[in-house]
């Protein structure tokens, strides 16, 4: 039998569980329109490209202000392709951040580039550009920066040493469709700009899906080619590309979506907001409690990320209280096995590796109610107060 007795267990016992993300409540909202959707594609028997894709493409592309949109299988594959239409390959070399999801630097090698990892800002979690700077070498054929979590990098200086060196941005908007910043929109500033439609996304398929942006008319003809096998006419390869297709049925879903975006963003910002001023009113120290820095005005909060040097504590309680809560990421990329080859060891990137130990998403969907934040925050509070009241409050030195 459970303490009933104990701090915090009736709420658990009484309260529903708060997940990381609720999809079902936005598509029981929509579910008339993803039906019809659904339907009209059934109708049509055009499932993979074809008007479908095309229409989505043009009110995506519109809404992200670029000039050219192509809707491709996943967000890691946008990545891929984005290589490949540069003719990245064995001897090149392409700098991405440390901390990042693992397509970031996986699609690099998976063309037989070198991946060269540089380090974040401890504040936003993106690139710096300074670190960028360091790593730059005759064979640097791009740089991939990563709108983490929803924010903008900043993107003024990584453009600007891009052009230094007459290198192409490939940005990494995955989780960033929609976010602002002084440049322009996440994806439509580099050469090419990937996004991915996974269903966990601001902007989520039902399935897989991606896409590709630029401005370049050159690039984006060689993209679509690229996108099936290189082929022009049918079974006449000009290029050897890929299966990257966007399938019919995704493209409906999204044009279902799309329209309802930014009012999701603009809900997700105020949620942010209010665990921002929940938390500052605890006035926890800075080590065990750090909210994220909104150092852009558009940022689209695909994930609202804390920071705490008691962070695997904080989990478990979290989820023992029946709330969703996730790391991203736990390992950063140039600590993964997989990249052992490469040679760098624990120590290289700090920033990277602090982040790894201290970060933890909390729900922020766009369905959240007032009382569920209010919970959030309210536990985190209470767990981490006795902690700093015990003295387990002192700021380690690499904490950023």
């Amino acid at each position: 039998m459970p303490d009933r007795s104990a701090p915090g267990a009736h709420e658990v016992m009484s309260a529903a569980a708060i997940p990381l993300l609720d999809l079902g409540l936005q598509h029981r909202a929509l579910h008339s329109e993803l039906t019809a959707a659904f339907d009209r594609v059934l109708a049509s028997n055009t499932f993979i490209l074809g008007p479908e894709v095309s229409a989505f493409e043009a009110e995506v592309a519109r809404y992200l202000g670029v000039e050219h949109a192509l809707g491709v299988s996943s967000g890691s594959d946008a990545l891929l392709l984005a290589l490949m239409a540069l003719d990245i390959g064995p001897g090149d070399e392409v700098i991405v951040p440390a901390m990042s999801f693992f397509a970031t630097a996986g699609c690099v090698a998976r063309v037989g580039a070198r991946p060269v990892f540089a380090d974040i800002d401890p504040d936003t979690f993106n690139l710096d550009a300074a670190s960028v700077a360091t790593k730059l070498s005759a064979a640097t054929r791009a740089i991939v920066p990563v709108h983490l979590f929803g924010q903008a990098c900043e993107l003024e200086a990584l453009a600007r040493l891009a052009a230094r060196h007459n290198l192409p941005l490939i940005e990494d908007a995955a989780q960033a469709l929609g976010a602002d910043s002084p440049q322009g929109r996440a994806g439509s500033v580099g050469a090419f700009g990937c996004f991915s439609f996974f269903p966990s996304k601001n902007l989520g398929a039902l399935g897989d899906g991606g896409l590709l942006t630029t401005n370049d008319a050159a690039l984006a003809k060689r993209t679509r080619l690229l996108r099936a096998h290189g082929a022009e006419p049918k079974y006449f390869h000009a290029l050897i590309g890929g299966n990257f297709r966007l399938d019919a049925l995704q493209a409906a879903f999204l044009r279902v979506k799309l329209p309802h975006l930014d009012v999701w963003g603009q809900a997700r910002r105020t949620h942010a907001a209010l665990y921002d001023q929940l938390f500052a009113a605890a006035g926890l120290p800075r080590a065990l409690l750090r909210p994220p820095l909104r150092s852009q005005p558009g940022h689209v909060y695909n994930q609202y990320v804390v920071r705490s040097t008691r962070r695997d504590a904080l989990l478990a309680h979290l989820r023992a209280q029946a709330i969703g809560c996730e790391v991203y990421y736990p390992l950063p990329l140039h600590l993964q096995p997989c990249f052992a080859y490469l040679g760098q060891a624990a120590g290289s990137y700090p920033q990277a590796e602090s982040a790894a130990r201290e970060v933890l998403a909390l729900p922020i969907y766009p369905e959240l109610s007032v009382e569920q934040i209010e919970r959030v925050a309210r536990t985190i509070v209470e767990f981490l107060r006795p902690l700093s009241k015990a003295g387990a409050s002192r700021r380690p030195p690499d904490a950023g």
